[in-house]
């Protein structure tokens, strides 16, 4: 089981707006001892956003997807989650009831039988058998359902409710598996070169993973390669050390990070 991220809307895959969500939720989950095994961006088509969460659904990870929940003609979430699990979109009681005290906050002597209040009650329409995910910004909740944690895309209101899913579901997962990364620098050397270092560490310390970032380098940087190993302590710091043994054999230049 590990965590993935849904970020919903075409305004993210025209450009109109840059993406928030991936680093924010890779820095909450670090924070955590967590970490984030996959992303997947989908505009706010119903057919595809329908598709990619059957997927989801059938993969057994904690997700959290945000964006796409409100009452809007292009907010297709809910729906497409409830499709996804054959499931139909009922008004959750709780629900209605934040939304409603809502707009008494904000318009005392507001008609809750207005065509204009009744569409904001959508946003309390949620796949049979969801639960809330309390809104600390407005109260307008979000829904979990089968380890989906669905959240409004505005960060303000996403990133403390996801902080919330979290702390309240996940907890007994924090810091479970304590993970180390180390890595270096190798200088002027082809990564097709170092392939057979790479395949060599992790037949030898199983679980490891190894990884290479290259670099063409520019102006005030050398041509490199950011070589390094990760995973459990006790096989990351031996590996690392016979990482540069070999390099020293190849009379490689690198520097440690």
């Amino acid at each position: 089981m590990g965590f993935g991220l849904i970020i919903v809307g075409d305004e993210i895959l025209s450009g109109r707006r840059q993406d928030k969500h991936f680093s924010k939720v890779v820095e909450l989950l670090g924070a955590r001892g967590l970490q984030l095994a996959w992303a997947e961006i989908v505009g706010d088509d119903p057919v595809r956003l329908t598709a990619s969460l059957q997927r989801s659904f059938a993969g057994g990870d904690i997700v959290f997807s945000c964006g796409g929940i409100g009452a809007t003609p292009d907010d297709h979430t809910r729906q497409c989650a409830a499709a996804a699990l054959g499931l139909p979109l009922v008004l959750h009681p709780e629900g209605r009831r934040n939304i409603e005290e809502r707009i008494r906050e904000t318009a005392p002597d507001a008609d809750l039988e207005a065509p204009d209040n009744l569409q904001r009650l959508k946003m309390a329409e949620f796949p049979q058998g969801a639960s809330l995910i309390p809104n600390p910004y407005n109260r307008i909740a979000g829904f979990s359902i089968r380890q989906h944690h669905f959240v409004p895309g505005f960060p303000v209101m996403a990133w403390p409710m996801i902080e919330w899913v979290l702390d309240t579901h996940y907890a007994h997962l924090f810091h479970a598996n304590v993970h180390l990364e180390r890595s270096l620098l190798v200088y002027e050397q082809a990564e097709s070169s170092l392939t057979p270092l790479m395949e060599a560490l992790e037949r030898d310390y199983p679980g490891l993973r190894v990884f290479s970032l290259p670099s063409v380098g520019d102006a005030q940087t050398r041509r490199h390669i950011e070589l390094g190993v990760k995973g459990d302590p006790a096989q990351v710091e031996p590996a690392f050390l016979a990482m540069q043994a070999e390099l020293r054999s190849r009379g490689a230049e690198f520097e440690a990070l």
